[in-house]
Protein backbone atom coordinates (compact mmCIF):
# COMPACT_ATOMS: atom_id res chain seq x y z
CA UNK A 1 0.00 0.00 0.00
CA UNK A 2 1.28 3.38 -0.68
CA UNK A 3 2.15 6.13 1.78
CA UNK A 4 -1.07 8.82 2.13
CA UNK A 5 1.40 11.37 3.75
CA UNK A 6 3.16 11.65 0.85
CA UNK A 7 1.53 12.59 -2.75
CA UNK A 8 2.72 15.08 -5.54
CA UNK A 9 0.55 18.88 -5.90
CA UNK A 10 0.28 20.66 -9.46
CA UNK A 11 -0.05 24.41 -9.84
CA UNK A 12 -3.09 25.86 -11.88
CA UNK A 13 -4.39 28.81 -12.29
CA UNK A 14 -8.10 28.88 -12.04
CA UNK A 15 -8.73 25.81 -13.61
CA UNK A 16 -8.07 22.81 -11.00
CA UNK A 17 -11.60 21.86 -10.92
CA UNK A 18 -11.92 21.41 -14.28
CA UNK A 19 -8.75 19.51 -14.71
CA UNK A 20 -9.44 17.03 -11.53
CA UNK A 21 -13.22 16.52 -13.15
CA UNK A 22 -11.44 15.39 -16.19
CA UNK A 23 -8.65 12.95 -14.44
CA UNK A 24 -11.57 11.73 -12.33
CA UNK A 25 -13.22 10.52 -15.99
CA UNK A 26 -10.32 8.91 -16.99
CA UNK A 27 -8.79 7.39 -14.28
CA UNK A 28 -10.48 4.33 -13.05
CA UNK A 29 -11.85 4.15 -9.29
CA UNK A 30 -11.05 7.65 -9.39
CA UNK A 31 -12.92 10.64 -7.43
CA UNK A 32 -12.99 14.36 -6.75
CA UNK A 33 -12.34 13.90 -3.01
CA UNK A 34 -11.38 17.94 -2.01
CA UNK A 35 -13.11 20.92 -4.38
CA UNK A 36 -12.15 24.27 -3.04
CA UNK A 37 -11.51 27.74 -4.11
CA UNK A 38 -7.55 27.12 -3.92
CA UNK A 39 -7.00 23.56 -3.20
CA UNK A 40 -8.52 20.25 -5.14
CA UNK A 41 -7.86 16.85 -4.50
CA UNK A 42 -8.49 13.67 -6.84
CA UNK A 43 -8.02 10.76 -5.65
CA UNK A 44 -6.89 8.38 -8.10
CA UNK A 45 -7.58 4.79 -6.98
CA UNK A 46 -6.57 5.86 -3.54
CA UNK A 47 -4.22 7.71 -4.34
CA UNK A 48 -3.68 11.71 -3.54
CA UNK A 49 -3.44 13.82 -6.36
CA UNK A 50 -3.06 17.77 -5.20
CA UNK A 51 -4.32 20.39 -7.35
CA UNK A 52 -3.56 24.00 -6.48
CA UNK A 53 -5.36 27.45 -7.77
CA UNK A 54 -2.04 29.05 -7.49
CA UNK A 55 -2.68 31.78 -10.15
CA UNK A 56 -0.27 32.24 -13.10
CA UNK A 57 3.42 32.34 -11.31
CA UNK A 58 3.99 29.01 -11.84
CA UNK A 59 2.71 25.76 -14.30
CA UNK A 60 4.03 22.57 -14.48
CA UNK A 61 6.21 20.83 -16.94
CA UNK A 62 8.28 17.33 -17.63
CA UNK A 63 11.09 17.64 -14.83
CA UNK A 64 8.82 15.96 -12.96
CA UNK A 65 5.68 13.77 -14.30
CA UNK A 66 3.65 10.98 -13.52
CA UNK A 67 4.21 7.68 -14.69
CA UNK A 68 0.83 5.84 -15.09
CA UNK A 69 1.62 1.51 -14.73
CA UNK A 70 -0.69 0.16 -16.97
CA UNK A 71 -1.10 -3.48 -17.47
CA UNK A 72 -2.41 -4.05 -21.41
CA UNK A 73 -1.61 -2.09 -24.68
CA UNK A 74 -5.35 -0.90 -24.76
CA UNK A 75 -4.60 1.02 -21.07
CA UNK A 76 -2.09 2.49 -22.36
CA UNK A 77 -3.92 3.68 -25.65
CA UNK A 78 -7.02 4.59 -23.70
CA UNK A 79 -4.89 6.85 -21.40
CA UNK A 80 -2.82 8.43 -24.26
CA UNK A 81 -6.20 9.16 -26.85
CA UNK A 82 -7.80 10.79 -23.82
CA UNK A 83 -4.95 13.07 -22.13
CA UNK A 84 -3.17 13.98 -24.95
CA UNK A 85 -5.87 16.04 -26.63
CA UNK A 86 -5.07 19.51 -26.83
CA UNK A 87 -2.16 18.69 -25.00
CA UNK A 88 1.25 18.31 -26.86
CA UNK A 89 2.92 14.74 -27.40
CA UNK A 90 6.66 14.54 -26.35
CA UNK A 91 7.19 11.13 -27.30
CA UNK A 92 4.96 9.44 -29.48
CA UNK A 93 2.39 6.14 -28.58
CA UNK A 94 5.27 3.58 -29.95
CA UNK A 95 6.98 0.41 -29.13
CA UNK A 96 10.35 1.11 -26.96
CA UNK A 97 13.20 -1.23 -25.62
CA UNK A 98 12.03 -0.59 -22.41
CA UNK A 99 8.12 -0.76 -22.80
CA UNK A 100 6.18 -2.71 -26.04
CA UNK A 101 3.87 0.17 -25.32
CA UNK A 102 4.83 3.48 -24.11
CA UNK A 103 4.10 6.88 -24.71
CA UNK A 104 4.55 10.85 -22.67
CA UNK A 105 2.45 13.90 -23.14
CA UNK A 106 1.87 17.24 -21.88
CA UNK A 107 -1.95 17.26 -20.93
CA UNK A 108 -3.59 20.89 -22.17
CA UNK A 109 -3.22 22.07 -18.57
CA UNK A 110 0.86 20.86 -18.93
CA UNK A 111 0.59 18.13 -16.12
CA UNK A 112 3.28 15.42 -17.64
CA UNK A 113 2.20 12.14 -17.88
CA UNK A 114 4.11 8.52 -19.04
CA UNK A 115 2.01 5.76 -19.96
CA UNK A 116 3.80 2.56 -19.70
CA UNK A 117 2.81 -0.78 -20.34
CA UNK A 118 5.14 -3.26 -17.57
CA UNK A 119 4.45 -5.70 -14.44
CA UNK A 120 1.66 -4.85 -12.69
CA UNK A 121 2.86 -2.46 -9.34
CA UNK A 122 1.22 -1.93 -6.55
CA UNK A 123 1.53 1.92 -6.32
CA UNK A 124 0.25 2.99 -9.85
CA UNK A 125 0.77 6.18 -10.55
CA UNK A 126 4.99 7.07 -9.73
CA UNK A 127 6.24 10.40 -9.60
CA UNK A 128 9.16 10.68 -12.08
CA UNK A 129 11.61 13.20 -11.33
CA UNK A 130 14.44 14.35 -13.86
CA UNK A 131 17.57 15.79 -13.14
CA UNK A 132 18.48 18.70 -16.75
CA UNK A 133 20.72 20.98 -16.76
CA UNK A 134 22.91 22.53 -13.28
CA UNK A 135 21.39 18.99 -12.49
CA UNK A 136 22.43 16.56 -14.89
CA UNK A 137 24.37 13.79 -13.33
CA UNK A 138 23.15 14.06 -9.82
CA UNK A 139 20.30 11.49 -10.51
CA UNK A 140 22.80 9.02 -8.09
CA UNK A 141 23.39 11.86 -5.51
CA UNK A 142 19.66 12.52 -5.38
CA UNK A 143 18.00 9.75 -4.62
CA UNK A 144 20.57 8.87 -1.67
CA UNK A 145 19.80 11.96 -0.08
CA UNK A 146 16.10 11.64 0.18
CA UNK A 147 16.27 7.56 0.74
CA UNK A 148 18.65 9.23 3.75
CA UNK A 149 16.34 11.17 5.34
CA UNK A 150 13.36 9.53 5.17
CA UNK A 151 12.68 5.81 7.06
CA UNK A 152 11.21 3.08 5.40
CA UNK A 153 13.62 4.01 2.39
CA UNK A 154 15.78 2.13 -0.63
CA UNK A 155 17.02 2.49 -4.03
CA UNK A 156 15.35 0.12 -5.58
CA UNK A 157 17.23 -0.08 -8.93
CA UNK A 158 19.16 1.57 -11.16
CA UNK A 159 19.46 1.51 -15.27
CA UNK A 160 22.20 3.14 -16.63
CA UNK A 161 22.32 4.86 -20.08
CA UNK A 162 24.73 2.59 -22.63
CA UNK A 163 28.09 4.57 -23.26
CA UNK A 164 27.49 5.25 -26.99
CA UNK A 165 24.84 8.17 -25.09
CA UNK A 166 27.29 10.55 -25.67
CA UNK A 167 27.01 13.36 -22.45
CA UNK A 168 24.19 10.31 -20.73
CA UNK A 169 26.71 7.69 -21.19
CA UNK A 170 26.82 6.08 -17.34
CA UNK A 171 24.39 8.44 -16.18
CA UNK A 172 21.10 7.36 -14.77
CA UNK A 173 18.71 6.24 -17.65
CA UNK A 174 15.90 4.92 -14.98
CA UNK A 175 15.40 4.43 -11.56
CA UNK A 176 13.35 3.25 -8.82
CA UNK A 177 12.92 4.30 -5.13
CA UNK A 178 11.09 4.36 -2.20
CA UNK A 179 10.58 7.38 0.22
CA UNK A 180 8.78 5.78 3.98
CA UNK A 181 6.93 3.10 1.43
CA UNK A 182 6.31 6.07 -1.22
CA UNK A 183 7.29 4.75 -4.80
CA UNK A 184 9.64 7.52 -7.18
CA UNK A 185 11.07 6.93 -10.63
CA UNK A 186 13.96 9.32 -11.35
CA UNK A 187 16.72 10.02 -13.92
CA UNK A 188 19.31 11.98 -15.44
CA UNK A 189 17.74 13.81 -18.66
CA UNK A 190 20.48 16.09 -20.27
CA UNK A 191 21.38 19.68 -20.45
CA UNK A 192 19.31 20.76 -23.40
CA UNK A 193 16.02 21.37 -21.87
CA UNK A 194 14.17 24.41 -21.66
CA UNK A 195 12.18 23.58 -18.01
CA UNK A 196 13.74 22.82 -14.82
CA UNK A 197 12.14 22.14 -11.30
CA UNK A 198 9.98 25.15 -10.27
CA UNK A 199 6.99 25.42 -7.86
CA UNK A 200 4.93 24.11 -10.55
CA UNK A 201 5.31 20.62 -9.15
CA UNK A 202 6.04 20.08 -5.65
CA UNK A 203 5.88 16.70 -3.20
CA UNK A 204 3.57 17.07 -0.46
CA UNK A 205 5.15 15.18 2.88
CA UNK A 206 2.18 15.48 5.85
CA UNK A 207 3.88 15.19 8.93
CA UNK A 208 1.99 13.90 12.56
CA UNK A 209 4.15 16.01 15.02
CA UNK A 210 6.31 19.79 15.17
CA UNK A 211 9.90 17.32 15.69
CA UNK A 212 9.33 15.38 12.06
CA UNK A 213 8.16 18.57 10.76
CA UNK A 214 11.43 19.88 12.05
CA UNK A 215 13.43 17.02 10.57
CA UNK A 216 12.36 17.30 7.17
CA UNK A 217 12.45 21.38 7.19
CA UNK A 218 15.58 20.80 8.69
CA UNK A 219 17.32 18.62 6.14
CA UNK A 220 15.64 19.70 3.28
CA UNK A 221 16.87 23.40 4.12
CA UNK A 222 20.20 22.90 4.54
CA UNK A 223 23.18 22.59 2.53
CA UNK A 224 22.30 24.78 -0.47
CA UNK A 225 18.09 24.48 -0.24
CA UNK A 226 16.27 27.15 0.29
CA UNK A 227 13.18 28.27 2.67
CA UNK A 228 9.82 29.81 1.51
CA UNK A 229 6.05 30.39 2.65
CA UNK A 230 3.65 28.55 3.95
CA UNK A 231 5.81 25.38 5.00
CA UNK A 232 7.13 25.39 1.04
CA UNK A 233 10.99 24.73 0.67
CA UNK A 234 13.48 23.78 -2.24
CA UNK A 235 15.70 21.20 -1.99
CA UNK A 236 19.38 21.68 -2.71
CA UNK A 237 18.59 20.17 -6.29
CA UNK A 238 15.76 22.92 -6.82
CA UNK A 239 13.02 20.51 -6.34
CA UNK A 240 10.03 21.85 -4.14
CA UNK A 241 8.54 20.19 -1.28
CA UNK A 242 5.44 21.26 1.21
CA UNK A 243 6.09 19.78 4.63
CA UNK A 244 2.69 20.32 6.14
CA UNK A 245 1.47 18.89 9.72
CA UNK A 246 -1.50 17.27 9.59
CA UNK A 247 -2.58 19.71 12.60
CA UNK A 248 -2.46 22.49 9.98
CA UNK A 249 -5.22 20.96 8.09
CA UNK A 250 -7.21 20.53 10.86
CA UNK A 251 -7.53 23.84 12.17
CA UNK A 252 -7.95 25.30 9.03
CA UNK A 253 -10.75 23.14 8.56
CA UNK A 254 -12.77 23.71 11.61
CA UNK A 255 -16.47 24.75 11.37
CA UNK A 256 -15.50 27.54 13.29
CA UNK A 257 -15.16 29.64 10.25
CA UNK A 258 -13.17 32.46 12.74
CA UNK A 259 -10.89 30.02 14.30
CA UNK A 260 -10.36 28.65 10.98
CA UNK A 261 -9.32 32.03 9.38
CA UNK A 262 -7.05 33.34 12.46
CA UNK A 263 -5.21 29.95 11.50
CA UNK A 264 -4.63 31.09 7.76
CA UNK A 265 -3.36 33.80 8.83
CA UNK A 266 -0.76 32.76 10.91
CA UNK A 267 0.06 30.53 8.45
CA UNK A 268 0.55 32.81 5.94
CA UNK A 269 2.81 34.66 8.43
CA UNK A 270 5.07 31.38 8.54
CA UNK A 271 7.82 29.79 6.52
CA UNK A 272 8.63 26.53 8.66
CA UNK A 273 5.01 25.76 10.17
CA UNK A 274 5.06 25.94 14.14
CA UNK A 275 1.84 23.92 15.27
CA UNK A 276 2.28 25.57 18.82
CA UNK A 277 2.15 29.35 17.11
CA UNK A 278 -1.06 27.65 15.01
CA UNK A 279 -2.95 26.47 18.35
CA UNK A 280 -2.21 29.85 20.05
CA UNK A 281 -3.73 31.68 16.94
CA UNK A 282 -6.55 29.41 16.95
CA UNK A 283 -7.52 29.91 20.59
CA UNK A 284 -6.67 33.63 20.66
Amino acid sequence: MTNPNIFPCFWFNGNASEAAKIYAEVFPNSHVSVDSPMVVNVDLNGQKLMLLNGGPMFQPNPSISIMVMCETDEEVENYYNKLSSDGKVLMELNSYPWSEKYAWINDKFGVSWQFYKGDKMEQKYIPTFMFIQQNNGKCREAMNFYVSNFPNSEINGIMEHPQNSGDLAGMVAHAQFTIDNYALYAMDGGTTHDFNFTEGVSMVVMTNDQTETDKYWNAFTENGGQESQCGWLKDKYGVSWQIVPHRLIELMSDPNHEKAQKVVEAMLKMKKIIVADLETAYNS
